[in-house]
């Protein structure tokens, strides 16, 4: 199956890497705007939050690899997401318990976006527990066997019909239950539990994706 690297991905680009032995990352692609490879969305108090990582555009009409594209160092973009979660998360079960190995994201000098994206995917899959193969493109096909093309779901623009299982979140007595948010919402309300919710979707995969 062939993702996109993306930051802090939506709950369902995790069911597919809970579900899958092995998982081939787009690197050889260019670079497109409202994609989940600079963004992410959480559940702040006033419901579905975006945060947003900086990036510098490309001049005139020239397309840039997303692999090349550089993060705007000018912003305290690691600063703002750092400080938003805190007061997003501080009172979900499993905060404390991950923050300090979350805390490379915020503090660390990235230069590309794929190196930040890569090791985000790192780290929450160490604090999932949860292990897969990792290939990359070495060049970019714009068509890819049946079944296994899965870059789409790095369209944020794209509404995805994900009707995934629920499970409480902090701020769903005022906003309600809000699906398919960043993977960070259900490490910090699931905890030791995130895996298992994510491989219990196998057979909601086998049915919308044909999967298995």
């Amino acid at each position: 199956m062939i993702l996109q690297p993306t930051l802090f991905a939506p709950i369902i680009q995790y069911v597919i890497f809970a579900n899958a032995e092995e998982i081939t990352f787009e690197v050889e692609d260019n670079f497109q705007k409202q994609t989940y490879r600079n963004r992410y969305y959480i559940y702040g108090a006033n419901g579905k939050q975006l945060l947003n990582v900086p990036i510098v555009h490309a001049k005139g009409a020239n397309r840039v690899k997303t692999k090349e594209v550089k993060i705007d160092a000018s912003t305290s973009w690691q600063k703002l997401h750092l400080k938003t979660l805190d007061a997003a998360y501080s009172s979900s079960p499993f905060y404390e318990f991950y923050r300090d190995d979350l805390l490379p994201i915020f503090q660390k000098k990235f230069t590309y976006l794929l190196d930040l994206n890569l090791e985000s995917i790192a780290i929450v899959n160490a604090c999932l527990e949860l292990e897969f193969k990792i290939k990359k493109t070495k060049e970019f096909h714009l068509e890819t066997p049946p079944h296994t093309d899965f870059r789409n779901l790095a369209v944020a623009k794209q509404k995805q019909d994900c009707i995934l299982n629920t499970y409480t979140q902090v701020f769903d007595n005022k906003h309600g239950y809000i699906t398919n948010l960043s993977i960070l919402d259900l490490l910090f309300n699931e905890g030791t539990s995130a895996l298992l919710y994510l491989e219990a979707h196998n057979k909601y995969l086998k049915k919308n994706y044909q999967l298995f």
